[in-house]
């Protein structure tokens, strides 16, 4: 877990800001006494000026200081006003938050608005719109009055409500008060932020916070649930959340939450066997084939695998080649070597 990879390979990462390397290795500035992760936005030192460690731990210990930007020794990369603005969401989502509050809080509008975009695929605008109707459609099914929800949401008018739930939801209050939808939460992890998203039923997302994969597996989620997907969380997702911390620590070796992956019956019997496959153990794409059936199906399980939406919980980090190489993952080879060898070191 502690075993730098190649200079040339570290610094080509660190360059081109790969969130796939976050959590793999930390990149240190002799000029500034500041360590940084991979994807840093700051302005890139020169290569001669940087030193690299496998650890946080390991930068403090060689003098240098935490980046106040990327934020190295958090377990997530949200800028301080990015969490003092989610976290204000959370305490009061009927709080609207403009442009004028957002500069007085000295945070740039425009800033606000690309980080949402990058981050969560909307504006900070829509996001805060979608947290607001998120507890409105919890109170509707609560079956609460329309007028007290209307307030509680911070809308001044009933067609004012009506029309932006109809837009989120495809429906009017009443006709989903008993209604589904997907929740997305964004959950840290030393890997990079993961989304999760889950329905009533259990988890049916859990992938990487960076485009393009995240898109095609929210496209293909909408498609697949034809569920409004909204901001929030539930039982399942706060299960998540915890599991994943101990994961990431090496005390869980199996998750405990609801799944939910519909695809085709191939696809299924894939995604059935990867959870088969034992905490800390590999299993061949073609040993994958055989189990399923398909003794000559070794691509088509490949594809499969990386059709699956559900990163860690559905493990499919433990396919590996026939000759013990690693292999393909969606969320990078470094994600998918970090994985197997967090396992490998608590498998005892």
């Amino acid at each position: 877990m502690s075993t730098l990879l190649s200079l040339a390979e570290m610094r080509q990462a660190y360059l081109s800001r790969d969130a796939s390397y976050n959590g793999l290795f930390f990149f240190c500035v002799r000029t500034t006494g500041i360590f940084c992760r991979p994807t840093c936005p700051a302005r890139k030192p020169l290569p001669k000026n940087v030193e690299y460690f496998a650890t946080a731990r390991e930068a403090l210990n060689a003098g240098y200081r935490p980046c106040k930007r990327c934020l190295p020794c958090e377990r997530d990369d949200q800028p301080k006003w990015a969490v003092a603005l989610l976290n204000d969401l959370e305490r009061d989502p009927s709080k609207r938050i403009t442009d004028a509050d957002l500069a007085a809080r000295g945070v740039d509008p425009a800033t606000v608005r690309r980080y949402f975009l990058k981050r969560f695929g909307m504006t900070f605008q829509a996001f805060a719109r979608a947290r607001r109707l998120s507890g409105a459609l919890h109170q509707v099914r609560a079956h609460k009055p329309l007028d007290d929800i209307i307030t509680d949401s911070g809308y001044e008018s009933q067609s004012g409500f009506r029309e932006a739930f109809r837009r989120l939801f495809g429906e009017s209050p009443s006709k989903q008060r008993d209604g589904e939808c997907i929740r997305l939460a964004w959950l840290p992890s030393p890997l990079g932020p993961l989304v999760a998203g889950a329905t009533s039923d259990g988890l049916c997302l859990l992938e990487f916070s960076e485009p393009p994969r995240l898109e095609a597996q929210l496209a293909a989620v909408k498609k697949l649930f034809k569920l409004p997907v909204i901001p929030g969380t539930n039982a399942h997702l706060e299960t998540l959340k915890q599991e994943l911390v101990a994961y990431f620590e090496g005390r869980l070796r199996e998750f405990t939450m609801p799944l939910v992956y519909p695809g085709t019956p191939f696809q299924k019997r894939v995604w059935e066997q990867l959870l088969k496959i034992p905490f800390g153990a590999t299993q061949s794409y073609e040993d994958l084939a055989r189990a399923v059936g398909v003794s000559n199906g070794a691509r088509a399980v490949g594809r499969a695998n990386g059709l699956n939406r559900m990163a860690i919980v559905i493990p499919c980090h433990r396919v590996v080649n026939k000759n013990g190489q690693l292999g393909g993952y969606g969320g990078g080879l470094r994600r998918k070597e970090f994985l197997l060898s967090l396992e490998r070191d608590h498998e005892s």
